[in-house]
C-alpha cells in the first residue's frame, strides 16, 4: 500500500501538486454566461483577466450578478498556482483511519491544527476544513483528468459550527463541466443543487462563446 511508503506530508504534496491549476502564462478569457435560478433567466458577460480581476458585464440584477461573480470567484481561487510549502509549510501531517473504500485520511497539525483530508488515487477526496468563522466539509465524487492535474467533476459541500456542530444552512451538490480553451481548460458549466429542509432549489451557470484573451490584454 502507497501509504506504507510514503510518509502522510509527502501522501497529501503528491496529491496537492495533482490538482490542475493555471500557470503564470494564463491569459484570462472572456465568455458569455447565461444564470438559471427557478423560472428566472438572465445572460450577460463575463471577463476573468490574466491576474484574475473579475467581471460581470450587461448584468442588472445585483442578485444574479453577485452570485455569477460568487461562481467565478470560487473557481478560479482553485487555479491559482501556489507552491505545496507557500500553502502547507506551517502545517504538519499525520495519518488517521484508512476508510472502506480505501481513502486515507490525514489529519492536520500546526497552523491548520483540526482540518483533515481524504485521499484517495492521487486526490483529494474530502476537505473538513476551518474557514471564517466554520467548517466546511466537501466530498469529491468524481474528478475531470486533464493530463496536467485533475478537477472536480461532482461533489457536495455543507457547513457546520465549529463550536456546536450545528449545520448552517442547506447541503449544496455540485457539478462542473470544463472546456479547453487555447492551452488551458476553463468552467463552462455549473449546476448547484442546494437541499435545505427538504426544499432543493438549482442554480446553474453556463459560459459559452469562450475567447482567450490576446497576453497583453
Amino acid at each position: 500500500m502507497i501509504a506504507s511508503t510514503l510518509s502522510a506530508q509527502e501522501l497529501f504534496r503528491a496529491a496537492y501538486e495533482n490538482r490542475y491549476t493555471w500557470d503564470k502564462g494564463f491569459p484570462g478569457y472572456t465568455a458569455d454566461v447565461t444564470y438559471k435560478a427557478g423560472d428566472q433567466e438572465i445572460k450577460g458577460q463575463a471577463r476573468v483577466g490574466a491576474d484574475l480581476k473579475l467581471e460581470v458585464l450587461g448584468v442588472e440584477d445585483e442578485d444574479a450578478k453577485k452570485a455569477i461573480h460568487g461562481q467565478l470567484f470560487e473557481m478560479s481561487i482553485h487555479r491559482v498556482r501556489r507552491t505545496f510549502d507557500e500553502t502547507h509549510g506551517k502545517n504538519s501531517f499525520s495519518f488517521g483511519e484508512t476508510k472502506a473504500d480505501g481513502a486515507v485520511e490525514i489529519l492536520m497539525g500546526g497552523k491548520a491544527e483540526g482540518d483533515k483530508y481524504e485521499l484517495k488515487d492521487n486526490e483529494v477526496t474530502m476537505v473538513h476544513r476551518h474557514i471564517h468563522g466554520v467548517v466546511v466539509t466537501i466530498h469529491t465524487f468524481s474528478s475531470h483528468d486533464t493530463g496536467e492535474g485533475y478537477l472536480s467533476h461532482r461533489y457536495d459541500s455543507v457547513y457546520h459550527d465549529p463550536k456546536s456542530g450545528e449545520q448552517k444552512g442547506g447541503k449544496s451538490v455540485f457539478e462542473d463541466e470544463y472546456q479547453q480553451v487555447g492551452n488551458y481548460f476553463v468552467l463552462s458549466r455549473r449546476l448547484i443543487e442546494t437541499d435545505s429542509e427538504g426544499q432543493v432549489q438549482a442554480q446553474e451557470f453556463r459560459f459559452t462563446n469562450i475567447e482567450q484573451l490576446d497576453a497583453a490584454a
